[in-house]
């Protein structure tokens, strides 16, 4: 019996691995169910192929505590050797009735946002991605201190298949 659940996980864990063979790198960092917005979530990556081109994601996971039907996010890409590239970004996460988009069952939904397509990372060494929340209320100047309801913000870098 023991040998048929490890045979089984075995094939399960070749067949997810086999699916998702355009990815190069994805990893998430996880949240207290709030993001403050002075709270910077930071990936660094290194080890890229400096002749091939990718597409990046912001990946989210919010709960029902989330309260908005958009998220804006400030990003950073730090490069090697110290260009920065910084974007105010805008993401739809739930439909006009209310219902959130993106994957999941139950309380928490996952959204593959893209972030940048067709990149190459001409620079040998070490990336760092940095993003915050930039949420205002409307009408108002300051963010919102606690953005209640996103558990985990991840990062994803993706072979572009288009243009191998």
């Amino acid at each position: 019996m023991r040998n048929n659940l490890v045979s089984v996980l075995a094939i399960l864990s070749l067949i997810f691995w086999s699916c998702d063979s355009n990815r190069v790198y994805d990893s998430y960092k996880s949240l207290p169910n709030e993001w403050n917005k002075d709270s910077i979530v930071s990936f660094k990556v290194n080890k890229l192929d400096t002749t091939s081109t990718y597409n990046l994601f912001l990946n989210v996971r919010n709960n029902a505590d989330y309260k908005y039907a958009n998220l804006f996010l400030i990003t950073e890409m730090q490069f090697p050797k110290g260009k920065v590239i910084i974007d105010t970004l805008e993401y739809k996460m739930a439909n006009p009735d209310g219902s959130w988009l993106g994957d999941g069952f139950g309380d928490v939904k996952e959204n593959k946002l893209w972030y940048k397509e067709g990149v190459r990372f001409t620079e040998s060494g070490t990336y760092q991605i940095s993003i915050r929340q930039a949420m205002r209320k409307n009408g108002s100047v300051e963010g919102i201190e606690n953005l209640d309801g996103i558990t985990d913000v991840g990062f994803r870098i993706e072979k572009n298949i288009q243009n191998k």
